[in-house]
């Protein structure tokens, strides 16, 4: 299985870190954060990513406007919006997406 490749973005930097170590707490998985939608942007043009993770602190035109942005961009990416409830729920987040994509 390859490396999965993740960009979260947040304003709440505690929260973005909490995320950043749970994803990278998975040897198969690789994140990047952001608190900031254009560095986020740059990032996503940059790199073939596997999933966003929109966390707290977006506003909800920004959060709309960069799904839009993302799915145009790369139409594999799988964006989710995480706003808390544990590591457990994060992770079966993620697992239901790629459950979904028959990449489990």
């Amino acid at each position: 299985m390859k490396k999965l490749e993740f960009l979260i973005l947040g304003k709440n930097q505690p929260i973005l870190e909490i995320l950043l170590r749970l994803v990278n707490a998975n040897e198969n998985w690789h994140a990047i954060s952001f608190n900031d939608e254009t560095l986020a942007q740059d990032h996503f043009l940059k790199n073939n990513l596997d999933f966003v993770l929109l966390s707290s602190g977006i506003e909800d035109h920004i959060e709309k406007e960069f799904t839009q942005f993302c799915l145009k961009t790369q139409p594999e990416v799988e964006v989710i919006e995480h706003f808390g409830g544990g590591s457990g729920l994060l992770q079966s987040e993620i697992y239901h997406r790629l459950h979904l994509k028959n990449k489990l």
